[in-house]
């Protein structure tokens, strides 16, 4: 059966091009003028993202792209094409959200080809929902291409499975602050805290201790583990190890750089096995 396989891929391979080459036959979706595709970029190496949005950067007139978006990744929009800075980070000076949206808007009303490129996935704490809700409210026609989310790829990347058989069948992801900055009050955290045996954070670094506070009222064990994972799949990603009880103190101690994802539980018990991410593979920036 193997070989039977591989001489049907060989069959299919003669005579086409190789390498990248073979995918400019392909049929990709037009990116069409008057459309906005809302587009994940990955957790932050350029190699882990997608082919659509390869294609779409290829193919755009215009990039509004987000703070998390590796400048890496832009260098491979088509020339010509604009860039449009539209990020927003905590504590710091950013556009509305209703401006991001408001201005995908005017350009796509403009007939250009408007690719909004996020960091992560557009649908998982990316904003991507509300961007999409006030386009299609100005019938304004958009595609979203999903990307890699960090809750996911960045704990691959620190040998992290985000579920596994022995340790839990089950996760939840929440982000650790609100739109002021603080921790959520509309999370019930007491709920979270006994809910899964893994809860991965997102933005939750600067209000761990709270957090972490809130997760200990609420029956978490205090010698359960937490892992900070720093930048996560670039060659400066960072991991830092501590617990549910002495986080706060880490935290404060280290000041791990952000943006950073948050695991909370034994799925990073794996991660003395799994660390695959060597400092001789974290030498290649594409990932």
């Amino acid at each position: 059966m193997a070989s039977e396989t591989t001489k049907t891929v060989a069959s299919w391979q003669s005579g086409n091009p190789q390498g990248f080459a073979r995918l400019d036959a392909e049929a990709f979706p037009v990116f069409e003028k008057g459309w906005v595709w809302l587009v994940g970029a990955g957790p932050g190496a350029p190699g882990l993202m997608s082919l659509l949005c390869y294609h779409a950067m290829q193919n755009c007139d215009v990039v509004v792209y987000d703070a998390l978006v590796n400048p890496d990744i832009l260098r491979w929009v088509r020339t010509g094409a604009e860039l449009e800075y539209a990020g927003k980070r905590g504590g710091k000076p950013s556009p509305t959200q209703r401006d991001i949206s408001l201005r995908l808007i005017e350009l796509a009303q403009a007939g250009k080809r408007v690719l909004r490129l996020k960091g992560g996935d557009p649908f998982m704490f990316g904003r991507g929902g509300e961007e999409s809700q006030m386009l299609a409210k100005a019938a304004v026609p958009f595609r979203i291409v999903p990307g890699i989310t960090a809750g996911v790829g960045g704990l691959a990347y620190a040998g992290i499975p985000a579920t596994h058989r022995d340790t839990n069948h089950s996760v939840i992801f929440l982000t650790g602050h609100d739109a002021t900055g603080k921790m959520p009050v509309n999370v019930n955290w007491k709920a979270v805290a006994l809910a899964s045996p893994v809860i991965v954070m997102y933005m939750a670094v600067k209000n761990l201790g709270e957090i972490a506070a809130a997760l200990l009222e609420g029956g978490r064990k205090g010698d359960d583990p937490v892992t900070i994972i720093s930048n996560a799949s670039l060659p400066q990603q960072q991991v830092m190890s501590s617990t549910l009880a002495t986080c706060a103190a880490e935290v404060a101690k280290n000041e791990p750089p952000t943006p950073a994802i948050v695991v909370v539980g034994h799925a990073s018990d794996w991660r003395d096995i799994l660390d695959w991410y060597s400092p001789a593979l974290k030498a290649n920036p594409i990932g």
